[in-house]
């Protein structure tokens, strides 16, 4: 039994990763983007030319194998020319949220981002995977859902993560949230709330999302992130059922 939060992100164990811009015809300014995106992740980013491919790919590529190909005007529309706005207003609908398949395949690695105004870009890796699996959950309609927010007022201040937080609990999912008691009336969303003053309380960011069936190894997942310093996070996200079970039961029975 891990005794932290930070022990599951310490263990994070990914192989080799990088990325390739196959026949990039789009301005530097979009190579630009992704660059700023990624600047302080161990994946590299690497122009190509490639017979037989279309133009303005972006392939993943694992121990020198290519494992995941994406439009790069799909990392643009997700990532690239957005900001985290659109996520707290609620102009963009959890229904509408994806993760292109060359970041959903940067599992299992651990990361650090920065917040603004250190970098526009790079925390925005946190808040839509953190979307990505209240998608997952909100579209299984069964299963357990255990998400921290530090201060549990967000569900007030951000109108977008008060509608999520709303929508998932008229489904039949679990859901819990954590955070700092400071908004009175958290307790009129249709969640579970725990409340504390302890460093992971204050200091975490996890979503986790376990189905119901424990033999459904497709919408298991989680994301847990510790802020190490003002508005630096360390953190990673995983899909494996079993790491994502021992998440949720640290969670459930420690906090």
């Amino acid at each position: 039994m891990v005794d932290s939060l930070r022990e599951f992100i310490d263990r994070a164990n990914a192989p080799d990763r990088s990325l390739l811009l196959i026949n990039r015809s789009s301005p530097d300014a979009v190579r630009n983007l992704l660059g700023d995106l990624l600047d302080t992740q161990p994946v590299a980013v690497e122009d190509v030319e490639m017979a037989g491919e279309g133009e303005d790919l972006v392939a993943l590529v694992e121990d020198g194998d290519i494992v995941a190909r994406s439009p790069l005007s799909a990392l643009m529309d997700s990532i690239l020319l957005i900001n985290s706005d659109l996520f707290k207003t609620g102009a963009r609908k959890l229904t509408e949220i994806d993760l292109p398949d060359v970041f959903e395949g940067l599992d299992d690695f651990a990361f650090t981002v920065r917040g603004y105004p250190a970098s526009n870009k790079e925390k925005l890796l946190l808040i839509v995977m953190s979307r990505v699996i209240e998608r997952t959950a909100y579209e299984a309609g069964a299963g357990t859902l255990r998400s921290s927010f530090q201060r549990l007022s967000r569900l007030q201040d951000e109108r977008g993560t008060n509608e999520v937080y709303r929508s998932l609990g008229e489904t039949t999912v679990d859901v819990h949230v954590y955070g700092r008691d400071d908004w009175a009336d958290v307790h009129e969303l249709p969640v579970t709330v725990h409340a504390g003053d302890s460093y992971e309380y204050r200091r975490s960011w996890f979503v986790v999302f376990t189905p119901d069936d424990p033999d459904d190894r497709d919408d298991h997942v989680g994301l847990v992130a510790i802020e190490r310093e003002r508005n630096v996070w360390d953190g990673y996200w995983t899909f494996d059922a079993g790491t994502v079970r021992e998440i949720e039961a640290y969670l459930a029975s420690e906090l």
